[in-house]
């Protein structure tokens, strides 16, 4: 079966996401596009995503419950999991991991917390978008351990890739799946397709950014990702 999807959305939770970018209307936008299958993964949190299930089960939109996690050598990895709950656990160990850093909302952004009906039920005052403790090998083990499976974002993006930051994916790590941006070159996509599944999300910030009906997971059960 085909899943056209978008595993890699930001709401106003993150700073860096347009104050549009609410439970509502990222579900509407991604019924509009005929998406099968999203993943909201904000920036070291999934408070949003309470409210974001119960639209996607109203619209008939599967949602992977996500999160980017910004490992302590400023790598961004993308984490999925089975359960919201084993989510959760690990979005608050990232979250009491951040340095105390207060967030500036005139400079980075809001970073508001939703009910389903886009009512602002609170917000995160330590900046989200911070570097936590873990090392990306942590993270792995962590995220393993708690049924998910963990994926380099961006990885051909000079900022917070993995090749970015480090020069090189280490093959120990064992990446199944990474993801890369619509502006990677021929060559290196074809390096990448050698030993990955290739991932192509959107990294939308804004709801025009949400993809489009073309990028697809061929699978059986949406839980065998796993």
């Amino acid at each position: 079966m085909k899943y056209y999807y978008d595993l890699h959305i930001h709401s106003n939770l993150s700073p860096c996401g347009d104050k549009d970018m609410t439970p509502n209307n990222i579900v509407n936008m991604a019924y509009i596009k005929n998406l099968d299958l999203i993943s909201v993964t904000d920036h070291n949190s999934c408070k949003n995503y309470p409210a974001i299930e119960k639209l996607c089960y109203e619209k008939n939109i599967e949602l992977i419950p996500g999160i980017e996690i910004n490992t302590k050598e400023e790598v961004h990895i993308l984490c999925y999991f089975k359960s919201y709950s084993n989510c959760k656990k690990i979005s608050d160990l990232i979250y009491q991991s951040l340095p105390k850093i207060k967030n500036k909302p005139e400079v980075f952004g809001q970073q508001l917390i939703y009910d389903e009906k886009d009512n602002i039920i609170g917000k995160e005052d330590i900046l989200l978008t911070s570097a936590s403790k873990y090392s990306i090998n942590s993270i792995l083990k962590l995220v393993k351990e708690h049924d998910g499976i963990s994926i380099p974002s961006h990885v051909n993006r000079r900022a917070n890739g993995i090749i970015g930051v480090l020069g090189f994916i280490p093959e120990n790590l064992n990446f199944k799946y990474i993801e890369v941006n619509e502006n990677i070159n021929d060559s290196l996509l074809k390096k990448f397709k050698s030993k990955y599944k290739i991932i192509r999300n959107s990294d939308a910030h804004k709801l025009v950014d949400i993809s489009e009906r073309e990028n697809y997971l061929e699978i059986e059960d949406i839980r065998k990702l796993f």
